[in-house]
């Protein structure tokens, strides 16, 4: 074992931020650290490695353990040329390496006793170079830098001239190439393109060490965790299996302890209503003290996810478009002026008609973002950009820069909003948990993930029949990613977005369109259809001569099943709902046959009692509909 965690607790000002976790770590656990934005995520990792002290609790650790810890935002040290960062990652190997051949040219030519002593620092000083895979160490430079896109960089440049997100990338290249047996992974696939998610996953799926991730990339969690651990209110519960199995878990483990909550709520109430009934009875004494004592002994469960709560976001729209949302025409864009002019793409031609669905994906500086932009006019471009007939577009930036820092959360949408009530948009800033006191925070006091909340609930306010999307899962949590996931899996308007959020690109589009320098290829299908045909058609690049046309079109006759699994999940929350308020109604019923006018009156009574019978068997009825869709 390499950590042990035993009833770790941590506190900041006052705020119970841990509460007595659990975990241990073997050689080859891939652990999926969740939980919602500002749940301590962070605290843990750093009372692993040792960067701040727990409260309360035992922390055991293994005498070779090695931590290689990235942190968001990792510093290099700009001084220093991309050699000198990889060296200092290996220093240890290095080190050892001039040891051993040191010692080696001294053994040679050594005495019987000093040969020994000689051998046995060598012996020690191999075990050291073996457990830091110093052997390998050259290939895990090569390989690691080839897969993180430093391949053909000039290992003699200076770290300072890197842009932000290849410094996150040479960061973590590094923690890669120091080969610890534990990795600690702090949102490790920000600045990533879809071909290094793709080397990283199958990089640590076989990595001889284990692994502690906190990301939001639900597909990535998927491909490489072997375990699930979730902080909710201070608590860690560990889950078999990836993101997917964690859900279905989380799910049945919540009726479980639902189930087990009311059966002892019930048990209660059976046991002090007895006390109450026989308290004054001589004859039930020995009785009413046995339960008395039961119900003192009783270990009290807790009521499941007390205080946890769901972001409910919908995007209603009221007017329908023409067919033709959008008609580009030999679309055109640059950056930079004079020598430094660059053009992203040309000729670019698209159509999206109503109802669609399009993602456009494409390695990093492409102009996916630029697209978005040229077509909603805000950046100049060549050629035509048409916008359908009874179109009505929502923007979500990105870089959220439409949002006026200075204003507070209320201010902000009002101002987009002053015919709306501050009851109507503090209400719809509850439906995404911005509420109390939080709506009067300047913007600038806000997360990123809250920043955006405030973004999308202007958008809810517009309700536009077209959503133009810049990467808009940014910043959210996974609570907050799966409620916009299903959300716009509804919308039965126009979608068009640029997204590397693959759990995402699974479950929205219809239609992927990959942008590269010299053309565009239109994938009529998900983002699992378009890796397929993306790995079958670099297998048959060779053998097959280049097309001369910038535009290739792929379709995928699942779409339709795809369709029909948007309308299941629709049918299913919509079945949901109805359960929900038929129990609200038999729990009604249940509480007014209790009042004495009631139940004094027979004839009253047992039209309720008929009325619960009738209503518990439409209940059953939607729960069996609700396993079938399941």
């Amino acid at each position: 074992m390499l950590v042990s965690l035993s009833n770790v607790s941590k506190t900041f000002l006052d705020k119970s931020i841990l509460k007595n976790i659990s975990l241990s770590v073997n050689d080859n656990d891939r652990i999926g650290l969740l939980g919602i934005n500002g749940v301590g995520k962070t605290t843990l990792l750093n009372i692993i490695s040792g960067n701040i002290e727990c409260d309360d609790g035992v922390i055991s650790l293994s005498q070779d353990l090695r931590i290689g810890y990235l942190k968001q935002n990792e510093a290099l040290n700009t001084s220093n040329s991309l050699q000198k960062e990889i060296e200092n990652a290996l220093q240890l190997v290095f080190d050892t390496r001039a040891q051993l051949e040191s010692i080696s040219k001294k053994m040679s030519q050594a005495s019987d006793p000093e040969y020994e002593k000689l051998s046995a620092e060598y012996e020690r000083l191999t075990n050291i170079y073996n457990a830091a895979d110093g052997y390998n160490a050259e290939v895990r430079i090569n390989t690691v830098l080839n897969g993180m896109g430093f391949g053909n960089f000039d290992m003699n440049t200076s770290v300072s001239v890197l842009s932000g997100g290849e410094k996150t990338r040479f960061a973590l290249a590094k923690i890669l190439v120091e080969n610890p047996n534990l990795l600690i992974l702090d949102e490790p696939t920000n600045h990533l393109d879809f071909s290094m998610l793709n080397w990283l996953e199958n990089y640590l799926s076989t990595y001889k060490g284990a692994v502690i991730i906190v990301s939001h990339d639900r597909y990535f969690l998927n491909a490489v965790a072997s375990d699930i651990c979730e902080i909710e209110n201070g608590e860690l519960v560990r889950y078999k299996g990836g993101y997917s199995s964690f859900l279905k878990q989380k799910e049945e483990r919540i009726k479980t302890l639902t189930k087990e909550y009311e059966k002892q709520q019930k048990e209660i109430e059976d046991l002090r209503d007895y006390v109450r009934k026989n308290l004054a009875k001589s004859s039930s004494i020995n009785s009413v003290g046995s339960r008395v004592k039961a119900l003192e002994k009783m270990e009290l469960q807790a009521k499941p996810n007390p205080q946890v709560k769901d972001l409910h976001i919908s995007f209603p729209f009221d007017i329908e478009p023409h067919k033709t949302i959008l008609d580009c025409r030999e679309l055109k864009v640059s950056v930079g002026k004079g020598e430094n002019r660059r053009v992203l793409f040309e000729n670019f031609n698209l159509e999206i008609s109503r109802g669609e669905k399009v993602a456009f994906v494409g390695n990093n500086g492409v102009g996916k973002s630029s697209l978005l932009k040229a077509i909603l006019k805000k950046i100049p471009c060549e050629g035509v950009a048409r916008w359908g007939g009874n179109v009505k577009i929502s923007y979500f930036d990105q870089e959220l820069s439409s949002l006026d820092l200075n204003m507070t959360v209320l201010e902000a949408v009002h101002r987009k909003f002053p015919t709306k009530t501050e009851y109507e948009i503090r209400s719809m800033l509850a439906r995404f948990l911005i509420e109390d006191e939080d709506v009067f925070k300047r913007i600038r006091e806000m997360s990123g993930a809250n920043r955006a909340k405030v973004a999308l609930c202007i958008i809810v306010f517009e309700r536009s029949n077209v959503l133009v999307l810049d990467e808009p899962t940014n910043h959210l949590d996974y609570k907050a990613k799966e409620a916009l996931d299903l959300a716009l899996s509804q919308y039965e308007g126009t979608i068009i977005m640029v997204s590397h959020d693959r759990y995402l690109l699974n479950s929205v589009p219809d239609k992927i369109i990959e942008m590269k320098p010299d053309e565009i290829i239109i994938y009529k299908g998900n983002y699992d259809y378009y890796k397929e045909h993306v790995q079958v058609e670099i297998k048959e690049k060779a053998t097959k001569p280049e097309t001369k046309s910038n535009v290739a079109v792929h379709y995928d006759e699942s779409r339709k099943n795809k369709a029909q699994d948007r309308k299941r999940r629709a049918k299913l929350m919509n079945t949901e709902k109805d359960m929900e308020n038929l129990q609200s109604e038999i729990d009604k019923l249940k509480q007014l046959i209790e009042e004495p006018d009631v139940s004094s009156d027979y004839a009253r009574l047992s039209e309720i009692l008929e009325e619960i019978k009738v209503k518990e068997e439409q209940l059953e009825e939607l729960e069996n509909l609700w396993l079938e869709l399941a």
